[in-house]
């Protein structure tokens, strides 16, 4: 980049210049193929251009586009019916981006914590986890840790307490009369694919159940398939009182996202007190209900977890290779360099070459999160190209 380039410098990206994908295949502008391992931080799910998606929405595109929420369209209820279904709730709201939902989270908790619990106003608190990634927004980064995204944006929004990830019991010494929610990521996405220990989930669930808080997963990420199952609280039988979602929802298209939840949680919102020009939009909608319709047989999940082993397998073949430590759970992978042998990105600019796109984060870790359309031989050739990049680092 020069100095005198018209994009503002908020990302860093690969030198990578993308002009069509489809399926698990991105070719860029000089006809290169490469094996997508990001799918656009899992909100490719369902690979580039998948049919049943294009088809809803070239189908809208033909019939009308927007609206705004000052009027009813006939997409938006049956949207709202199929996802709500999917969650097991009774209403949500729709957004357009993650941070859009988060934010309307933050919102929801407090005053249901005003209305509902009767915390004395102004006074809420909500509990959030150390290594927290939910967006960039104002207040949303003024609950965050990572100094990089939060430095000089100040001043933060108050009313926020934090409690390490995966320690149950620090969330519920965090809590006090004040507190309206928990907010946290099932699986920590941006801090390098963390998983908590087995049963942090379900000790959160009795907590806030035992103190009438709202428990809110973030599964914006984590979310639709990802890591075998429909949510990631899934794998502990989990039940939060409200959902939010994105990334995947937009079905790799468009920003769609939403907060699910029931009636006595988000029946607090009346007209006007919350809202969004694009949210719920026709053809939001009408790519977020062929989403939702590509969800509910279940084979997305099932080739996540099927896929699984396979995975962490072959990763975990390369720890005497460079790879000081895995984490996996579905198609959905935080992979630790060894610091003296390459950064995250060095690895990942090293893995472009090899025809294979990934995301670095946090100094030497690395993520793979392929569409949940790839084979098991597309998924050893990224692995294969790994294995590659850390014999060439080794020499």
């Amino acid at each position: 980049m020069t100095e005198h380039d018209a994009l503002a410098h908020n990302y860093h990206p690969l030198p990578v210049t993308i002009a069509r994908g489809e399926g698990v295949v991105l070719t860029d502008v000089e006809g290169k193929q490469y094996l997508d391992f990001l799918a656009s931080y899992s909100a490719a799910n369902f690979g580039h251009r998948h049919p049943a998606i294009m088809e809803a929405l070239r189908a809208q595109l033909d019939r009308v586009t927007l609206t705004s929420r000052a009027f009813l369209h006939d997409q938006l209820e049956p949207f709202a019916e199929k996802l709500t279904r999917l969650a097991g709730k009774q209403m949500m709201l729709p957004m357009n981006t993650g941070a859009e939902a988060v934010e309307t989270a933050i919102k929801v908790a407090r005053k249901w914590g005003y209305l509902v619990k009767g915390v004395e106003r102004d006074r809420a608190t909500i509990v959030v986890a150390h290594g927290n990634f939910h967006g960039r927004t104002t207040t949303v980064i003024s609950f965050s840790d990572d100094e990089h995204a939060r430095a000089d944006f100040g001043p933060y929004t108050p009313g926020f307490r934090t409690a390490p990830y995966g320690d149950a019991d620090a969330v519920e010494r965090a809590i006090d009369e004040h507190t309206v929610a928990v907010l946290i990521e099932p699986i920590q996405g941006e801090a390098g694919v963390l998983i908590p220990p087995e049963g942090y989930l379900r000790r959160v669930r009795e907590i806030t159940a035992k103190h009438g808080v709202l428990f809110i997963a973030d599964e914006v990420q984590s979310g639709l398939a990802r890591t075998g199952e429909t949510f990631a609280v899934d794998h502990e039988g989990v039940v939060p009182d409200m959902y939010v979602l994105g990334k995947a929802l937009g079905g790799g298209v468009l920003p769609v996202s939403a907060v699910v939840a029931d009636r006595d949680v988000l029946g607090v919102i009346e007209p006007g007190q919350h809202g969004s020009t694009f949210g719920g939009n026709p053809l939001a909608a009408a790519v977020g209900s062929a989403v939702v319709e590509l969800l509910e047989p279940g084979d997305f999940q099932r080739q996540a977890a099927r896929l699984e082993p396979v995975l962490r397998e072959g990763l975990e073949a390369l720890t005497d290779r460079g790879v000081v430590d895995v984490r996996v759970r579905g198609l959905w992978a935080g992979i630790d360099i060894d610091p003296s042998l390459a950064t995250g990105r060095e690895v990942c600019e090293r893995l472009a070459e090899r025809g294979v796109l990934a995301k670095d984060t946090h100094g030497s870790s690395i993520r793979f999160s392929p569409p949940l359309v790839i084979t098991e031989q597309q998924l050893a050739q990224g692995i294969d190209a790994l294995s590659g990049v850390l014999g060439e680092l080794s020499r």
